[in-house]
């Protein structure tokens, strides 16, 4: 990492506590990938900022991902919504696309909740189902850790054997019995994008261990992790890649299919929100 990175972190986190913090910052923050911004509009209180308005930040190019962080409270917990991302494919670096995360977890956000549209692997997986992230392979070819580390914000070699919080994961699924919506459970495979897979390149994830591939999460994740957070990581399911009955898929098939997904998505969220 270049050292500049925790200059500009200091700088957003400054600006945000001028111009943002009405309250105790959340414990808990969630990242709301492709089509997935319905959520923000059931925040009480809520305050919003543009990226484009916080120094350093950001700023993503991808139909669905407006590029605000709100913060607010939803069944009576403060949280704080990055809503949208920015990906390595837009040309942005490793460092670049953590940063969002990373001021939430210098400004006291302990708790994050990524969520992310992401195509099946696993024959067995249903479109616009949820998939709890139980794991996930890193086919990216980059890592926010890169270079020379910053303990301020974490170990040189953080430990990855348990990356999603294994109490989270069962809170999730609790709480998808208790709004009566079944989940999924798999390993997410990461990659770079922006082309979708090929019907050769998805039976070599499928027997690689990946039950869903995506091209988002995985720098998020180790950022995360290299700074303590504890993760919940959330698939919609938005197509399958079956290698041997592939169809035609869209970016704005991906979109509208996160959309529909996404009103179970919130459900669940509103569920653990409140469990939490």
């Amino acid at each position: 990492m270049s050292k500049k990175i925790l200059v500009y972190l200091h700088e957003a986190c400054k600006f945000l506590k001028e111009n943002m913090e009405s309250g105790p910052w959340p414990e808990v923050g969630i990242i709301l990938g492709t089509g997935l911004g319905d959520l923000c509009s059931m925040v009480k209180g809520r305050e919003e900022m543009a990226y484009s308005d916080i120094p350093k930040f950001p700023i993503s190019t991808v139909e669905g991902h407006k590029g605000r962080l709100i913060l607010g409270e939803i069944n009576n917990k403060r949280i704080a919504i990055l809503q949208g991302r920015v990906h390595l494919y837009e040309g942005y670096s490793a460092e670049e696309v953590c940063f969002g995360i990373r001021v939430l977890a210098m400004m006291g956000t302990q708790t994050i909740i990524i969520t992310n549209a992401a195509g099946a692997l696993n024959p067995e997986f249903e479109e616009g189902n949820i998939m709890v992230i139980t794991d996930h392979i890193n086919l990216t070819g980059h890592n926010p850790l890169r270079g020379e580390n910053i303990d301020e914000l974490g170990d040189r070699f953080p430990d990855m054997s348990k990356v999603y919080d294994e109490g989270l994961i069962s809170l999730a699924i609790s709480c998808g019995i208790n709004i009566g919506v079944r989940l999924d459970r798999g390993v997410y495979v990461g990659v770079l994008g922006p082309s979708l897979e090929t019907p050769a390149e998805t039976r070599a994830l499928r027997r690689l261990g990946g039950d869903a591939v995506g091209m988002s999460t995985v720098m998020e994740v180790i950022a995360a992790r290299h700074m303590g957070l504890k993760v919940l990581g959330l698939s919609c399911l938005t197509n399958k890649n079956l290698p041997d009955c592939m169809n035609e898929t869209s970016f704005e098939y991906v979109v509208n299919q996160a959309k529909k997904s996404g009103r179970i998505l919130q459900r669940l969220i509103i569920e653990i929100l409140k469990q939490l």
